[in-house]
């Protein structure tokens, strides 16, 4: 019996007691990392007539969240947006809101809301097939500085999630 008590402790101590990993964690090099694919080239008209592209944020962490105005999660989320725009726009975060909906709808909400940062419509959905077709909303899609997308995120999320992405993305 203590022939065996040994054996097993021998084994789990060399297994590593099923850990896949044995060394401590460490950060991914450039070469270890996934590639980040480039978000598609896009302009979008605000509701204030201001036109935004892709290239005019390059060099920005951009945050890109599609919803519309009767999606009870994407009103639980534009709260959160409208505080980290508020916290980091002036360190070289720009929020871009896309409604799915009818324009006068969403002028009604953005003005009810309080909603800082700047929001267009893609009534006809060519912003959103361009980046590979919104199946759900909230869908929001976090960018590099480099136009690279860093996370996409289906369904309501905390601001906290995002606030961890641009926090990281700030440090890069």
């Amino acid at each position: 019996m203590l022939r065996f008590g040994i054996i097993l402790l021998f084994t789990l101590t060399i297994a590593g007691c099923g850990k896949k990993e044995h060394s401590s964690p460490r950060a991914k090099t450039s070469a270890e990392a996934p590639a980040r694919p480039l978000a598609p080239a896009f302009s979008l008209r605000t509701l204030d007539g201001q036109v935004i592209t892709s290239k005019d944020l390059k060099g920005k962490v951009v945050v890109i969240n599609f919803w519309a105005t009767w999606c009870p999660p994407c009103r639980a989320e534009i709260p959160g947006f409208v505080e980290l725009y508020d916290k980091y726009r002036d360190r070289g975060v720009q929020i871009v809101g896309v409604a799915l909906d009818r324009e006068d709808k969403v002028r009604e909400f953005v003005r009810g809301f309080g909603v800082n940062y700047p929001v267009g419509v893609d009534a006809g959905g060519r912003l959103a097939r361009g980046f590979g077709g919104i199946r759900g909303i909230p869908t929001t899609f976090v960018l590099d500085k480099a136009g690279r997308v860093y996370r996409k995120y289906m369904g309501y999320k905390d601001k906290s999630v995002f606030e961890r992405d641009i926090q990281a993305l700030l440090r890069e």
